[in-house]
């Protein structure tokens, strides 16, 4: 079946769409065959029935002529007594041997048309005999009645060779009309297959030809349009990714080549307790960033390890209070005595500590670190009372490496990362996270759905 793989599109449909006319053609030819050679020979039945009856009629009055009137060419009649002697004839019947045997002549008085061969009277083709018992005035006889069915044979014949040169005739014009239609109808498909070839890394921007019309041809162009669009704007951020990685490892990696060299130069002069310090304050912030990178990463491969323990949001964010007691700004935390929920206490302290800092980050005064009960729903909810987000930045603040113009200018300010991670790791433990303006300052909302069974 190589021939099979290796031949195009078009003609397999044309092959498979010409087999199934085949099929359908010889199967249609049979059955009309059939249905003709039933008609005909029914027809023939009828005029043996009918002939005989009239013959019969003849001997129960008495008026039986000899020889035998009958009125259709090829038909021959035959009248014997009990003992099967003919004692009346057609013209055309033998006067001495009847025209059927014993056992054939039993299986035609049950009603049954015996097929005899045309020979016994001279004829061409086969002949239909049938026969009956009636009573005259000479007593019981026997009619034998039979008639030629050449024409029948002959009508099939020749009906059944014109379908073996029509049909075929039929099914190759077919299939060179379907071939044109098929080949107009794959002329958008072949456009598609050229514009995607002159899609290039070159012209990456490129689109395919949309053919008019509401198919599903054009719907598939549509659609991978829509791809190639989708396509685009993710090599856009993974490049603008890329970018940004690069310049935040490229700050910290010259702050300690400059710090190096300086401390290189004046060795005498070098206070390396402060420089080293310096040095692993940058070696620090290269470390988060290269965890925070690795998370994300792992997380757009599914790699992340999904919540399955019973973890109390409550005690968590009791337990992150201390942390920031000595903070720029004071925290204070509100939470029940136990919230329950499935999930990974290590990733929701990471989503705790992410909205936490940020907040300490930017508050003018302070923040509110509380958890909540809300229906089906635990409620981690952050709010601080700093300069506040623009509503059309509420939600790009979540796309990675976004840092908002006052955020920038701080020595402080983080990578973009942290508000990316958190969404990331609250997706997984199936809840959401939205940012809103508290005037002043920002309120983050975590929804995480609770575990009832604790």
């Amino acid at each position: 079946m190589r021939w099979w793989r290796t031949a195009s599109l078009r003609a397999r449909l044309i092959l498979i769409g010409s087999a199934g006319v085949a099929g359908g053609l010889a199967i249609g030819g049979v059955v009309l065959i059939a249905t003709l050679s039933f008609v005909l020979q029914r027809s023939l039945d009828i005029g043996l029935d009918e002939t005989s009856d009239e013959i019969a009629s003849l001997i129960q009055t008495g008026e039986l002529p000899n020889p035998i009137p009958v009125g259709r060419s090829g038909m021959t009649a035959q009248v014997l007594d009990p003992d099967q002697r003919v004692v009346a004839g057609s013209a055309a019947a033998d006067r001495l041997v009847p025209l059927l045997r014993a056992g054939e002549l039993r299986n035609a008085l049950q009603g049954k048309v015996v097929v005899v061969e045309g020979e016994r009277l001279g004829l061409r083709g086969p002949l239909r005999v049938a026969a009956r018992s009636v009573t005259g005035d000479d007593g019981p006889r026997t009619v034998v009645v039979a008639l030629s069915s050449s024409d029948v044979v002959d009508a099939v014949r020749i009906v059944t060779r014109s379908l073996l040169i029509a049909f075929p005739l039929l099914v190759l014009g077919l299939a060179l009309i379907a071939w044109r239609i098929v080949g107009l109808t794959l002329r958008p498909v072949e456009s598609l297959r050229r514009g995607a070839e002159e899609i290039t890394g070159a012209n990456a921007e490129g689109r395919l030809p949309v053919p008019r019309g509401q198919d599903e041809v054009h719907k598939l162009a549509v659609t991978l349009n829509d791809m190639l669009g989708r396509l685009e704007a993710a090599r856009r951020r993974q490049e603008s990714f890329v970018a940004d990685a690069a310049h935040e490892f490229r700050s910290p990696l010259a702050s300690m080549r400059t710090q190096l060299e300086v401390a290189s130069r004046l060795a005498s002069r070098t206070d390396w307790t402060e420089t080293s310090a310096d040095l692993l304050a940058d070696v620090e912030r290269l470390g988060r960033l290269t965890d925070d990178l690795l998370l994300l990463a792992r997380a757009d491969e599914g790699e992340l390890p999904s919540p399955a323990d019973s973890v109390d949001l409550g005690a968590l964010v009791r337990e992150a209070g201390p942390r920031y007691a000595d903070a720029r700004v004071p925290v204070t935390v509100d939470a029940p005595r136990s919230l329950a929920l499935h999930g990974r206490a290590d990733q929701l302290r990471r989503v705790i500590a992410n909205l936490t800092d940020n907040a300490v980050r930017h508050a003018t005064a302070k923040v509110a670190l509380t958890a909540r009960a809300e229906g089906p729903w635990a409620v981690l909810e952050v709010a601080d009372d700093g300069p506040g987000i623009a509503e059309a930045d509420l939600e790009r603040v979540f796309d990675r490496f976004t840092r908002l113009d006052d955020a920038r200018a701080r020595d402080e300010g983080g990578a973009g990362l942290g508000l990316a991670i958190v969404r990331e790791l609250v997706r997984l433990h199936g809840g959401s996270v939205t940012l809103s303006s508290a005037s002043p300052g920002v309120r983050a909302v975590v929804r995480l759905p609770r575990d009832r069974s604790a």
